[in-house]
């Protein structure tokens, strides 16, 4: 199938990518001369496949580093596709010695290049004739060299409006196409920001902007086309900010506004991203604005979230602390952090910062606050184990393991064992066992809850799998629990995890399908290592006495 001694893509790497039957098929494509390479160079293959219609295929990378796209909507449900599969079959059947550009567009670039200019300006003309997309693009560019300000402005507003109009909703499907037309009017944009229209083109990217922040909300972006539309055209703001020069004071104030005020944060980091074009008087007013705007907010602290914390805390906190980093000044940099105090997260990010400073004693104080300010809730085990690393480390051990014993005892769970068995050694063990034996003296086992599955656990931990059986006997367990245990301990408890494989079996069985039927054969024939060869044979009888329809199950077994 490959011409050359190397191939361009992993093949292994590609079907394990794809799944068997989806390279199956794209093998079939492939081999029925459904693709047609239109580009093959070193950065990327462009191709088109026929399908139930000619879908265009783009992969880059080599060997197992494999990536693309294809315009059937299957790619956008999946990630990868038959076509993908067949175009990269193709790729690799290119042979080495091959030159660099092969494809359909080398041969036209070849063909195009002995055409006069006369001749490429009609070719071109008579193309967009048939293609609104390409007339439109034209049509914009010639615009752009002939057409005064006012007229340029609002063929770009309504080209802008209309490439970004959604009707009610945008589907998955349709989003690429969607962002495909948005991109092509940033384009036009674009081409003004670095030059005398610059000033044109920061309005444009504003109105550019809030389209697109509008039509997000009614888009499915979940192939991921739509979300860096914004990026680009604020990317386009900030050169035509660079190059125009706006009024600072004014400007700040509009960047300001759309930063603390934006749904989609498209203006987030405009300090850093607009300080040229702001200069030093439009990042005073910028810091004034913000300095103010904080200063009205008050404090948060427990229990204030529950009414909401404001959108502008967060945003406020970030372009107050740029400024407080490009002055070096870590108290203001804590202080900022330190008046949102309102969950255990920000706590814990209040004392990284602290630690990340040096300030390791700083950052346990705040992490320990954190811990009695939401006593009564249940304990943020990142908090608790940053507070319980800084305490070992500063050898305060038994406040550490005071910290473990609090955060345990309200929700038990293996990670808290093991580092409360780290610390206490065996008597933690003991004061575990003994505290969650209590416990369930009170609760019962129902449908949704197995309140002995953190006891049973723990013991296996410990290797005590009599003890392990026997809470499973007295207080019951989780499915899962009693299949971990089973497996763990088969070579000394061998009938009580037959009893548990025998059920996995049947529960296996009874779902159906080729897979579940694998794994139960499986487990029939790990079950034969503890069943001794005349039960096996009994056992095995039995299942086909009563899944004998079962008939992919039934091969496996022979």
């Amino acid at each position: 199938m490959i011409a050359g001694s190397k191939v361009r893509f992993d093949v292994e790497a590609l079907e394990e990518r794809a799944g068997g039957t989806v390279f199956s098929r794209g093998e079939a494509y492939y081999s029925q001369g459904r693709v047609r390479l239109l580009a093959v160079d070193p950065a990327r293959v462009l191709a088109t496949v026929e399908g139930s219609e000619a879908y265009t295929v783009a992969l880059s990378g080599r060997g197992g580093d494999i990536d693309g796209e294809c315009s059937c909507p299957a790619f956008a449900d999946q990630g990868v596709c038959k076509h993908m599969v067949a175009t990269a079959l193709a790729a690799n059947a290119v042979a080495d010695h091959e030159p660099e550009g092969l494809g359909a567009f080398a041969r036209i670039r070849d063909h195009l290049k002995a055409k006069s200019v006369e001749a490429l300006v009609e070719l071109i003309v008579d193309i967009a004739e048939g293609d609104p997309a390409l007339f439109h693009r034209l049509d914009l560019a010639a615009a752009a060299h002939r057409a005064d300000d006012e007229t340029l402005e609002a063929r770009l507003e309504t080209a802008i409006d209309r490439a970004t109009r959604t009707g009610e909703y945008v589907d998955y499907k349709e989003a690429r196409d969607w962002a495909k037309g948005v991109d092509d009017a940033l384009d036009a944009v674009a081409d003004l920001a670095s030059g005398p229209r610059a000033r044109l083109a920061l309005e444009l990217a504003e109105h550019a902007i809030a389209r697109i922040e509008d039509a997000l909300n009614v888009i499915d972006d979940s192939g991921g086309h739509c979300g860096g539309l914004i990026n680009r055209a604020v990317a386009i703001h900030v050169e035509a900010a660079r190059v125009a020069k706006p009024e600072p004071v004014r400007f700040a104030r509009a960047l300001f506004e759309r930063e603390i005020e934006g749904d989609w944060d498209a203006f987030a980091g405009a300090v850093e991203a607009y300080a040229d074009a702001l200069g030093a008087q439009g990042l005073a007013e910028y810091r004034r604005l913000a300095d103010d705007a904080w200063a009205k907010l008050p404090p948060l602290t427990v229990g204030d979230r529950r009414g909401g914390v404001p959108s502008s805390y967060p945003r406020l906190i970030r372009i107050l602390d740029r400024f407080a980093e490009r002055d070096g000044d870590i108290e203001a940099r804590i202080a900022l952090r330190a008046k949102d105090l309102s969950s255990t997260w920000n706590y814990l990010r209040l004392a990284e910062f602290c630690r990340a400073q040096g300030r390791e004693a700083e950052a346990l104080r705040w992490a320990e606050e954190g811990l009695w300010a939401f006593e009564d809730e249940r304990r943020d085990e990142r908090l608790v184990g940053f507070a319980v690393e800084l305490l070992r480390k500063a050898g305060r051990t038994k406040e550490a393991e005071a910290h473990l014993w609090r955060a345990f005892e309200k929700a038990p769970n293996e990670e808290l064992y093991r580092k409360l068995r780290e610390l206490g050694g065996e008597a933690a063990c003991e004061r575990t066992v003994t505290f969650l034996r209590a416990r369930l003296a009170k609760e019962k086992a129902t449908q949704w809850s197995w309140p002995a599955d953190i006891l049973i656990r723990i013991l296996m931990i410990e290797q005590a799998h009599d003890a392990a059986w026997e809470a499973v006997r007295r207080h019951g367990a989780s499915i899962g629990v009693r299949e971990s245990l089973a497996r763990e301990s088969e070579a000394t408890h061998p009938a009580a995890a037959l009893e548990v494989f025998r059920e996995r079996v049947d529960r296996l069985v009874a779902a159906g399908g080729d897979r579940q039927y694998a794994e139960a054969a499986a487990l029939v024939a790990r079950m034969g290592r503890l069943h001794g060869k005349e039960a096996q044979a009994a056992y095995v009888a039995d299942l086909k006495a009563r899944f004998g329809r079962r008939r992919n199950f039934m091969k496996l077994l022979t």
